[in-house]
Parts: C-alpha cells; sequence; structure tokens
C-alpha cells in the first residue's frame, strides 16, 4: 500500500495490485462474521502474536476500508478538524468549486480565510453534506406525500394508456 500526504495529517490509502487477493480474502472473512461484533473483541495480532483488540467502531472503520481496497478504491484518512482548500472541498462534496464558493458566500457552509484563500473545516462539509441528505429525503418524502393526496399514484398504478 502506498501513502501520500498534502500537507495536512490526512493520508491517502491505495491497494497495490499484488495485495487484492489478500484483501478479498480479508473482506471474505469480515464479511463470513457477519455484521453484530462478536462478544469476544477483535483484535489485531502483530508479528511477534501480541494481541491488540479493537473497539468496534475501529473494527468497523477497518472493515469499510478493505471493503474499499478490495473494489479497487484508494480510502483517505483525514482528522475532522483538517481544513481543506476549496478545490479539496469541492472534490470531498462532488461538485464543482464555483459551486462551493456560491455555497460558502451565500454562508450554507462556514469558511475561513487564510491570506486571500478560503479554507473550509472538514467537520462543516460533513455537517452540509448530512443536512443536504436530510433535506433532500424530507423534500422526496414531501412530494411523495402531495402525490399520494392527488391520486397520482391511482392514475399511474394501471397498464398504459395507449395514445394512438
Amino acid at each position: 500500500m502506498s501513502t501520500s500526504s498534502a500537507g495536512t495529517d490526512a493520508h491517502t490509502y491505495v491497494l497495490e495490485s499484488d495485495a487484492l487477493a489478500d484483501v478479498i480474502d480479508l473482506v471474505e472473512a469480515l464479511q463470513a462474521r457477519g455484521v453484530p461484533v462478536p462478544p469476544t473483541r477483535p483484535a489485531l495480532i502483530d508479528t511477534d502474536g501480541h494481541r491488540i483488540e479493537l473497539p468496534e467502531p475501529v473494527f468497523n472503520a477497518l472493515r469499510q476500508v478493505v471493503t474499499a481496497f478490495s473494489h479497487g478504491q484508494g480510502v483517505t484518512v483525514a482528522p475532522q478538524n483538517t481544513m481543506l482548500t476549496t478545490q479539496e472541498a469541492a472534490d470531498f462534496l462532488g461538485i464543482s468549486r464555483p459551486t462551493l464558493v456560491r455555497l460558502l458566500t451565500v454562508g450554507l457552509i462556514p469558511y475561513e480565510m487564510r491570506g486571500r484563500h478560503r479554507r473550509v473545516l472538514l467537520t462543516d462539509l460533513l455537517d452540509y453534506r448530512h443536512r443536504a441528505r436530510s433535506d433532500r429525503a424530507d423534500t422526496l418524502d414531501e412530494m411523495a406525500d402531495q402525490g399520494q393526496r392527488a391520486g397520482i399514484h391511482d392514475a399511474t398504478a394501471g397498464p398504459p394508456v395507449r395514445t394512438r
């Protein structure tokens, strides 16, 4: 696995191709254990045989990392207080940088100015993403309710009507 750092404490881990088989075996072993954590805590065992028990959140994070690796994805691990550039923040949210800057300037996401450059806290991006997802879910629920009240579902539930 290779790592890189962009001037913060964040590290991106990318799986080397020769390790893929081992990672797939690990994913299968984790899936075989099922979702619940077994009564004895999961553990790492180093080459000297020392066992280090893992808290459930660490075990779940490792499971997610190896699953991403098995799908050929890289994983970035960063402290929540990491400051991101506007381009990094836009990439994180999957939007363009101009769209992100618009969200910053209208106050939907807090930011700091470092000289002439905006910086965004990772935690603020996580909060925004959570709010946006929640707002979308609420809007979809409301649209479904309106459609139900208007009888749209009943009008479209039957076979298609021929127009020709």
